[in-house]
């Protein structure tokens, strides 16, 4: 089981992605609306895990991961992205990212790629 924080601009994805990582066994312990929020609640929280939507208002996932990764190096990163945003996705892959996951989310994939992660 892991203790996770999910950063996403959308309610909806937040929830969404939420009830498959509860339904997986997991700890939700926060979430973010934007990369802003999110660097504040990793130092806060210091979850094992932090799944980050790549297009956001304020700071961007890419820039929050950067920030992230000031503060814990080791950080665990899944970068969730939409279609279509494979040059956001390489640079946050360089930026230190783990793994990513594309939306709409299946189950599935989000396990998998965590279990990958950790």
């Amino acid at each position: 089981m892991a203790r996770i924080l999910i950063t996403d601009d959308a309610a909806f994805m937040r929830m969404q992605l939420k009830d498959i990582l509860t339904k997986l066994g997991h700890e939700v312990v926060g979430e973010a609306e934007n990369g802003h929020v999110s660097v504040s609640k990793y130092q806060e929280l210091r979850p094992d895990l932090v799944t980050m939507d790549i297009t956001m208002p304020e700071m961007n996932g890419i820039e929050a991961l950067k920030e992230i990764k000031k503060i814990n190096s080791s950080a665990k990163v899944i970068m969730c992205s939409a279609m279509g945003q494979q040059a956001l996705v390489l640079e946050a892959i360089k930026e230190g990212a783990k793994d990513f996951v594309v939306k709409p989310f299946s189950p599935e994939r989000i396990q998998e790629s965590i279990e990958k992660v950790l």
